[in-house]
């Protein structure tokens, strides 16, 4: 049980921080907030995302290009250039770490306007902190693991960032229905998607990528938006009015 617990709660944390302070802070604005809680986010995005930390900045670069270029050649995950997820996974790391280290500069287009602490980018990126990470994740398990067959879950932690980006990326653009005409192949894969936080509502999120709610009709539910909602409420953050579109 306490198994369970630990991995469900690596596998939400670290999603809700990549949903809510990657994409929906960092790649999009959708709210503005204080100093004080970006640098709270920041640190909890580290910690939760632990072996598989991603740096904000390449982060939002990479998926502002995606948008720019849905599921054409320069999308830089789009699964209809792929046989498998795999390669789909290595070209987007490939791509991702030339970001990541500033071996290349992106298009004006898609600079600026996001958030970056050096000292935790750079330290989360290195083999030392995740080597770290990866280390108290096997000690955990070893600790408290009642069965053999646990120790398959252990892999998922180390690469738990981009195996969320995997899921999105691909089910995301090959398997659902859309609401909308994005002219791109995007996707909502379910109605009610709690597994990844809303963020398989591919389809409604590039036709509205201003709005911090996923969900585009009644019978669509996007978790993380009450989140931000209550937030707001307790001025944490502060929502941005969308741009009708």
């Amino acid at each position: 049980m306490i198994i369970l617990i630990f991995f469900l709660a690596h596998w939400f944390l670290s999603l809700f921080f990549q949903t809510f302070y990657l994409h929906r802070y960092a790649s999009h604005k959708m709210y503005s907030t204080h100093i004080i809680y970006e640098r709270i986010f920041h640190a909890l995005t580290f910690i939760c995302q632990g072996s598989s930390f991603l740096n904000p900045r390449a982060y939002a670069i990479m998926h502002r290009e995606h948008h720019a270029y849905s599921d054409t050649e320069k999308d830089p995950h789009s699964p209809h250039f792929f046989t498998d997820v795999f390669q789909m996974m290595w070209r987007t790391a490939q791509s991702y770490k030339l970001y990541e280290k500033r071996l290349k500069e992106p298009d004006a287009q898609f600079r600026g306007n996001y958030p970056e602490w050096h000292l935790v980018d750079y330290w989360g990126s290195t083999y030392g902190s995740r080597i770290f990470f990866i280390l108290a994740y096997t000690a955990f398990y070893i600790a408290f693991a009642t069965h053999w067959w646990m120790f398959l879950l252990l892999p998922i932690h180390f690469v738990m960032g981009p195996l969320h980006g995997a899921i999105v990326n691909w089910c995301g653009h090959k398997y659902g229905y859309s609401n909308f005409d994005n002219g791109d192949k995007s996707k909502n894969s379910i109605p009610l998607d709690f597994l990844m936080l809303g963020e398989l509502f591919q389809n409604n999120h590039h036709k509205r990528p201003n709005h911090s709610n996923f969900a585009a009709k009644w019978y669509e539910f996007d978790p993380v938006y009450p989140v931000m909602k209550m937030m707001h409420w307790m001025r944490i953050i502060k929502l941005r009015k969308p741009i009708m579109g």
